[in-house]
């Protein structure tokens, strides 16, 4: 998977477990949690959907790498090359 593509994977992933959400015109380099109403449930939510979707496993101590779509990009990115 190519870097470029990682942002539309987790707004996948928000859209399906926050479908209430605006995910349209997110900023890259804001939190997500600052930009969409979020809770720790719904972020746990989507660290099971990176494992159930592509196997990644995200130990806890990694979670704020998760924090806006570009560190997930840096984050994600090596563990999703070959995928």
């Amino acid at each position: 998977m190519e870097s470029s593509e990682i942002p539309g994977v987790i707004i996948d992933i928000i859209n399906t477990i926050a479908p209430d959400e605006e995910t349209d015109d997110l900023k890259h380099d804001v939190r997500l949690r600052d930009q969409l109403d979020l809770d720790s449930m719904d972020f746990l939510d989507i660290v099971m959907e990176l494992r159930k979707r592509y196997g990644i496993e995200v130990p806890e101590e990694d979670y704020p790498k998760l924090a806006s779509l570009d560190s997930c990009v840096e984050y994600l990115g090596p563990k999703l090359a070959d995928k």
